[in-house]
Order: structure tokens, then sequence, then C-alpha cells
């Protein structure tokens, strides 16, 4: 029983050797959550959310930016996408492919018509089309195409 005893507590000894070999664990670096939040650290009431969340679609309705829907690498795929727009009642303008971009052709939405066009439109219309990208721009600069 003593020589088995004694086995036991040689094992041991050589298993916790053995364990300590191995890398140690480190705790990991966590960046403190005061860092991430910035600007967001008060309180708000749910009432005040939803003011600052209408002033914000109010910015975003005023941006002076064009949408501009394409990268398509065939006009006639081009043209399928503003005859589908059009059935939509979104207002596009073929934009004529310039020689120096290898993007494709492109359409711009008519800043009246942009209100129409939101994300879930975005996504259908991508799944129609394999190529559909969307980006927005500035519309100063862009020459209209007559």
């Amino acid at each position: 029983m003593r020589w088995l005893f004694l086995l036991l507590l040689v094992l041991n000894v050589f298993y916790y050797i053995w364990h300590q070999q191995e890398a140690p664990l480190r705790a990991k670096d966590v960046t403190p959550l005061s860092l991430y939040r910035g600007s967001h650290q008060d309180i708000r009431l749910l009432s005040e959310a939803a003011d600052a969340g209408r002033e914000k679609v109010k910015l975003a309705s005023t941006d002076s930016g064009c949408l501009y829907l394409g990268g398509f690498t065939r006009q006639e795929v081009a043209l399928a996408a503003e005859r589908r727009l059009g059935r939509m009642d979104i207002k596009v303008q073929a934009l004529p492919k310039d020689s120096s971009d290898p993007s494709g052709y492109w359409l711009r939405v008519a800043p009246e018509s942009r209100r129409l066009v939101d994300d879930l439109q975005l996504l259908n219309l991508s799944k129609e089309f394999n190529e559909l990208k969307h980006k927005i721009m500035p519309c100063e600069g862009v020459a209209p195409s007559e």
C-alpha cells in the first residue's frame, strides 16, 4: 500500500511539472468600455433618443449626395436595370461609360426618387442583378448626359 501511495505521489509531481512547461494562458487585453462608447456615455430618456433619431433622418435627407447604382460590365444589363427601376417609379438617368473607367455602366437616381430607394429594395435589386453596386457621391462635378 505504501508503494502505491508513493507511485501516485510521483505521478502527480510528474503531471504537475508537465503542465507547467506548457505556455501559460495570458489574460486578454480588454479595452475599457468608455473608449468604445465615446460621447454616448450619458444616460438618455427614450423620448430624447427618438428626437435624436429624427435629427439624424433630417440630416440624411438634406445631404447633397446623389445615389448611383450600377457597376455593370454590359450595357444590356444596365438597360434592364433602368427598365426595372422605371417600373418601380424610380427616375434614373443612365450615365455614359467613361473609357478610362473600368467599373462599367452606372445609373444616377434622381434626387426626388432617392427617398423611394431603401435598403430592402437595394437588397432585392442586388439579388436580381448580381453586379449591382451602389454608392453615394456628390452631385456637383458630374456632368449630365444629354
